[in-house]
């Protein structure tokens, strides 16, 4: 869960406003009906001070998923990270994770949504690094949204109820996160991270084909792979799959690589953070760091 710590100013429509006043109208469109998208950036620090990790990708990735959803963003991909960097210069000092949210604003109410009504927000607050260890997993339920029912291609706020519905179950079972299937019964990713599975030194990963969202993160793990030497899969993975892996371990942009112990009560062969995955997340935490030179085109300074 983010750790969300009050700001002094919210960017807002191409000005930055106090976090207080940074407010909607209670018939806003997409509160009613989950038309958004957004993204979850994350600002580090490195020797240099501030940077933050892979923001064009994350900003051109929010401009696909407001397509997607028929929405045009009135600023260029320039303007955005300009006012990212901004903000983040703004609240001082300090690791801090950023929400950009594309929505609709107050205008008509019913499905047949006014899509000229299209507002931005970017906000940043201070991140805290979570604890280090190892996950629990439980199979949920619930199955992730099918590519032809909502497009999972796209980082759409109604999107996350699939996953709210699944973590909250798992986290009340007493597990850390769900892990959810698709229709046909493959891994597909768990509630907000992308998910990978070593077996016999070899990383393997559901592709894009499977419904799973384009993780920034997940990108950034195959391109260290490849750099390492380590024999990569992108295939479709049965359920049992994950109950006999060597390690298993989750990727997203707010919890970095974590390693999994176990999915369903079967513990890995590692029983934990294994060598591969290891040797990734320690070349990860290199890069968001700026002490890996293979990370020079992936930090912008604030």
């Amino acid at each position: 869960m983010t750790a969300l710590s009050p700001a002094e100013f919210i960017w807002m429509d191409g000005r930055l406003v106090p976090w207080d006043d940074a407010q909607v109208h209670v018939l806003t469109q997409s509160l009613h009906y989950g038309w958004a998208v957004y993204e979850g950036i994350r600002a580090h620090e490195t020797a240099a001070g501030q940077a933050v990790f892979r923001l064009r990708d994350h900003i051109a990735r929010l401009r696909r998923s407001a397509r997607v959803y028929l929405m045009d963003i009135p600023y260029t991909d320039d303007e955005l990270i300009a006012a990212t960097t901004e903000l983040i210069g703004a609240g001082g000092p300090g690791p801090r994770y950023v929400r950009p949210l594309v929505y609709l604003g107050y205008g008509s109410m019913g499905v047949a949504l006014d899509l000229s009504a299209v507002r931005v927000t970017i906000a940043a607050w201070a991140w805290e690094e979570q604890p280090t260890r190892n996950w629990r997993l439980m199979t949920s339920s619930w199955r992730r949204n099918h590519q032809d029912t909502i497009p999972p291609l796209a980082k759409a706020t109604g999107a996350y109820l699939n996953s709210s519905l699944a973590k909250i179950a798992a986290v009340r079972a007493g597990y850390d996160d769900a892990l959810l299937l698709t229709a046909s019964g493959h891994i597909s990713e768990s509630s907000a991270a992308n998910v990978f599975l070593v077996s016999s030194g070899v990383l393997h990963t559901p592709p894009v084909e499977q419904g799973i969202l384009p993780g920034i993160t997940r990108s950034t793990v195959l391109e260290l792979a490849d750099v390492a030497g380590i024999p990569t899969v992108e295939r479709p993975l049965s359920h049992a799959e994950a109950y006999t892996a060597d390690e298993i371990f989750l990727t997203g942009t707010a919890i970095g690589i974590v390693p999994v112990e176990s999915v369903d009560d079967r513990r890995t062969t590692t029983e934990g953070c294994g060598p591969v995955t290891e040797a990734l997340r320690d070349a990860y935490r290199e890069a968001v760091g700026g002490k890996s030179p293979a990370a020079a085109d992936w930090l912008t300074e604030v």
